[in-house]
């Protein structure tokens, strides 16, 4: 960049200039050397839903010393370099050590645990990226020259915001960039050296987690509709290419399919969307994401190498969130603790009108009185769910409560207004704190339940009489595999 206010014969300084203003002038040109022509391209209007941005360092620093340097009217080009001292941010809380030396998951062959899935029909060619903004490209140092050697030994324990899981061995976990960081990037063994924050799509894997309500509230990526997105994978336009992670040119066309399927992780019932991205005509990717709904924790691989899988399907199979509080916007939301007995994670429930008999045992933990409890049980849509023209679908199959010596009918589904919520008057009981109360359910499934993965959602509800909403007190979702007999 050439400058434009020729400096002083003899490079001097003004001789009108205190020392204040000489080290201000020599700091601002120092700052505004490093601009190039790039970074003063008029940045695209954004279009549709703004979405987390990742922070352009490097061309927004300059920008702004610039802009100073106007305003003080001292602006006068120069190529002496003015050192600067950084802090940087404090660590979030983040807990590694080595694991011990039980065996640790393996893969499973479960289809959410593949990246070679079958794209569906729904692709979003003339889908607009949600913000036409630049994106940094990542480290420089990407070729197979750089990356860093596999090594042996036993995976890591990780501990991140709660969120427990192990990165295998080879794979490295990054601190987070600050305290207030949501999210933690464990390195691939086939990434850069250099990686950093930056490169974790493609080179890694990201787990965010969301632990107060506050927080889960301002998220904007990811978020459960983001799995529901058809260019839901991105928050920038970005192309993750493994070895060539770029921002899209004017001539690439993005085009994606998303196929979405549920599984276990941790105990629960997990969404997954797995997209199929192409950014040119040689070069395209696998994108995966996983939603643990109340416990608001996603796990992103965006470009990752297939032959990465396996190491990820294993930190997938070992998170444990069992001394972790999922986070809570309303008052008494866990007042009630559930349990189950006769239905656990994972259990097979056939489609052949075997009935499945479980009880729920409802406790009250809380200091509150309660003069009515309502128990509730609902099936939710799975993959196995009939297609229907029905504005909702409904499971295929019966579920009973037991009143007395009688089972009563009640609704296998949610509809499509609340009246399948409404109590019942002789389900109700009352439960005082420190008391508890079982109540016995019996689900069948029958031949037009297909396979997959089914959660069962128990809670207990303050009576719900079928205007506003319902008002939980206590909660727990099972997920069952609903198989072909």
């Amino acid at each position: 960049m050439t400058d434009k206010n020729p400096r002083l014969p003899g490079g001097g300084a003004d001789p009108g200039e205190s020392p204040m203003e000489q080290l201000l002038r020599e700091a601002m040109n120092a700052r505004a050397a490093q601009i190039t022509a790039h970074d003063l391209r008029p940045a695209d209007p954004p279009s549709r839903r703004m979405r987390r941005l990742r922070p352009v360092y490097l061309a927004a620093v300059p920008a702004f010393a610039l802009a100073a340097a106007l305003a003080v009217g001292v602006l006068n080009f120069r190529a002496d370099d003015v050192a600067e001292h950084r802090t940087p941010d404090p660590a979030a809380t983040v807990t590694t050590s080595p694991a011990s030396p039980s065996p640790t998951a393996t893969a499973s062959p479960s289809p959410t645990a593949t990246a070679s899935g079958s794209p569906s029909p729904s692709a979003t060619a003339d889908d607009e990226p949600d913000v036409p903004a630049g994106r940094p490209g990542g480290s420089p140092a990407a070729s197979s020259s750089t990356t860093a050697p596999a090594t042996s030994g036993t995976a890591t324990q990780v501990t991140f915001r709660g969120v427990k899981f192990k990165a295998p061995a080879g794979w490295r976990v990054l601190p987070p960039r600050s305290e207030a960081s949501t999210e933690v990037c464990v390195l691939s063994p086939g990434a850069p050296a250099s990686a950093s924050y930056n490169d974790c799509e493609p080179y890694g894997v990201t787990v965010y987690s969301y632990d107060t309500a506050e927080v889960a509230k301002n998220a904007n990526w990811p978020v459960m509709s983001t799995l529901e997105s058809d260019s839901g994978w991105e928050y920038q336009p970005y192309c993750p290419v493994w070895g060539n992670p770029h921002v899209p040119t004017a001539s690439e066309k993005i085009t994606s399919t998303a196929v979405r399927t549920r599984d276990i992780v941790a105990g629960r019932p997990v969404y997954k969307t797995q997209w199929q991205v192409s950014c040119n005509a040689t070069e395209s990717f696998t994108a995966q994401l996983w939603g643990l709904d109340k416990d608001e924790v996603f796990v992103a691989a965006i470009g990752l190498k297939p032959e990465y899988q396996a190491g990820l399907v294993s930190m997938l199979d070992s998170i444990d969130l069992s001394g972790r509080q999922a986070p809570s916007a309303r008052a008494h939301e866990n007042d009630i603790s559930v349990s189950v007995e006769g239905l656990g994670t994972g259990q097979q429930v056939p489609n052949n009108g075997t009935p499945v008999t479980f009880s729920v045992t409802y406790r009250n933990t809380s200091q509150t009185d309660y003069a009515k409890v309502q128990p509730f049980v609902i099936t939710e849509q799975y993959a196995g769910t009939p297609a229907s023209d029905a504005p909702v679908a409904f499971n295929s199959g019966k579920l009973e409560r037991q009143d007395g010596d009688t089972w009563t009918q009640v609704a296998v589904s949610p509809g499509s207004d609340m009246g399948y919520a409404v109590a019942d008057p002789k389900s109700l009981f009352p439960l005082a704190p420190g008391q508890s109360r079982t109540v016995r359910f019996r689900l069948t499934m029958d031949r037009g339940a297909g396979p997959g993965v089914m959660p069962v959602t128990v809670q207990a509800l303050l009576p719900y009489t079928g205007s506003g909403e319902l008002t939980p007190i206590g909660e727990r979702s099972i997920p069952v595999r609903v198989v072909a007999k």
